[in-house]
């Protein structure tokens, strides 16, 4: 069932090794066939059987970026953890390339549970995830359908289902601008049939104009210099395909997520662009729900949202280590 995959030998991550934690790269399959690369990082000194937490995200990058920061932090901190490559992008495999799905991206979490759930060095019953930006969603939708998942924390969260039928800010939330949307994302896919290749829609914009929003300058001070910027990560170079994420606009990936039972955090920057998702989702979470003692919400002063994906001083992860092993027991 495995796909034979090409996996980078070198530290290659935009933050530096830990000395506290053993690494090494491990490879496991969804339910597609899909086989998924990732980075495994667990204490290098525990008794026992771990709790563990598989992390992906942002939307667009690869583990070598925030998720894999996150995962070894995590480690240190006394988990098991896994940052992995979502199917059809960085070292993971699925023939077509950068391209993303609802479903199949929800699954590419339900894999790695299935992966940590049979190591030996880890608990069954205690198995978290983390998901940043556009994983944040999916972690929320993983959480609503896989029991198996006891607590999830979502970071700087992305709904990318509303961001591709809404557009920003909602601006495009409506029927005639939804169908513009539609006639030229099938137009594309005639064209990308005609000559078998598929159009790239472009990464973080570069050259950076002068009279950019905000957000389009702070994604760029991530992904397109030194701090952040990867070989692999599609928001660094040429981005996903034109059509690769045309699935998200009548596919609502958060329908269910006020009956998820299990513990859920979730973290933002307070003067982040892309706040409005989370708090929108946590009040969907938990109202009319009978299940909301165990939500939070966690605002971060001042905090903008790439904060969130590498700014060690901002990201809060004693208080996400408290809220695992506090709902991880």
């Amino acid at each position: 069932m495995q796909e034979k995959l090409n996996l980078s030998n070198e530290w290659d991550k935009t933050f530096p090794k830990s000395e506290k934690v053993n690494h090494r790269k491990v490879t496991f399959h969804n339910r597609y066939g899909i086989t998924l690369a990732a980075d495994l990082y667990e204490p290098k000194e525990y008794e026992g059987k771990l709790s563990a937490i598989a992390v992906c995200g942002p939307f667009g990058a690869v583990k070598e970026q925030a998720s894999g920061l996150y995962a070894q932090k995590m480690a240190e901190k006394g988990f098991l953890t896994l940052a992995f490559d979502p199917s059809f992008t960085g070292e993971s495999g699925g023939n077509v390339r950068n391209v993303a799905s609802p479903d199949i991206n929800t699954e590419d979490f339900q894999a790695a549970v299935d992966f940590l759930s049979v190591q030996e060095n880890v608990d069954p019953e205690k198995i978290g995830i983390i998901g940043i930006c556009g994983w944040g969603g999916m972690a929320l939708n993983a959480a609503a359908i896989d029991t198996r998942i006891k607590a999830t924390v979502t970071s700087t969260m992305y709904d990318m289902s509303r961001v591709n039928a809404n557009g920003y800010f909602d601006e495009q939330d409506s029927e005639e601008d939804r169908y513009k949307s539609r006639v030229a994302l099938n137009s594309q896919r005639t064209e990308d049939y005609k000559k078998g290749t598929y159009k790239r829609a472009g990464g973080v914009v570069d050259p950076l104009p002068e009279d950019a929003p905000f957000y389009v300058k702070d994604y760029y001070a991530y992904y397109k210099t030194e701090r952040g910027y990867h070989k692999r990560s599609l928001n660094s170079n040429d981005g996903w395909n034109v059509t690769g994420t045309m699935s998200f606009m009548n596919q609502p990936i958060l329908q269910y997520s006020n009956e998820i039972r299990n513990a859920v955090l979730m973290i933002h920057g307070e003067k982040a662009h892309s706040c409005y998702f989370t708090k929108d989702a946590y009040k969907n979470m938990t109202e009319n729900s009978k299940y909301k003692n165990n939500k939070e919400l966690l605002i971060i002063p001042n905090a903008v949202h790439t904060d969130l994906y590498d700014n060690l001083d901002i990201i809060p992860f004693d208080k996400i280590e408290d809220f695992f092993k506090k709902n991880l027991k």
